[in-house]
């Protein structure tokens, strides 16, 4: 999940444990903290997602496209 969200502008800030934080300063600055799990839950992937695709302005749709190329 890390690497995909790389492709929207996150990056590796800081690790603890099995979960990573990932932070982008595009449209204001946000943090997203995904576990490092495979695989991860659905409802888990789910919150990540709409958090990203809101603070993005995008669509769920439109940002699946762009990490998973859906």
């Amino acid at each position: 999940m890390a690497k995909a969200l790389r492709r929207v502008g996150y990056e590796t800030s800081r690790q603890t444990g099995s979960h990573i934080r990932l932070t982008t300063v595009e449209r204001g600055q946000h943090h997203v903290t995904v576990p490092n799990h495979n695989p991860i839950k659905v409802g888990t992937l789910s919150g990540i997602l709409g958090d990203v695709a809101a603070h993005l302005e995008i669509s769920r749709d439109e940002l699946a496209r762009r990490l998973f190329g859906a």
